[in-house]
């Protein structure tokens, strides 16, 4: 179960319930693969509201292995989203509230990588 103080988020994908949390070092992993070089930056490219479906992997990803899934961004490419994209993109947009704590009255719209 998810603890929401800790800045933990569930999500289901294929009917398979999975915990999610942005550690520093994910974060540093986000910053490598965004290509920022500071923590405000990586906010700022995420508070866009845009993100492309390969941001949705490597956010989705990164918040997996922050809560211990050892999984690639590879596997996570390969989940099915049977259940729609919406349920990974409102994932996304609930870990990153919980990590930089901005309120996002709407999930981002995944657009085409």
């Amino acid at each position: 179960m998810a603890n929401r103080r800790r800045g933990e988020v569930s999500a289901t994908v294929d009917g398979r319930r999975y915990t999610l949390c942005l550690t520093l070092g994910s974060l540093a992993e986000l910053e490598d693969a965004f290509g920022v070089d500071d923590l405000g930056a990586l906010a700022a490219r995420f508070g866009t509201g845009r993100l492309s479906v390969m941001d949705l992997v490597r956010i989705f990803g990164a918040g997996l292995r922050g809560a211990g899934h050892p999984i690639s961004d590879e596997e996570v490419r390969a989940m099915p989203v049977g259940g729609g994209l919406h349920e990974i993109a409102a994932a996304v947009a609930a870990l990153l509230d919980a990590t930089f704590g901005a309120p996002s009255p709407n999930p981002p719209e995944p657009q085409q990588a």
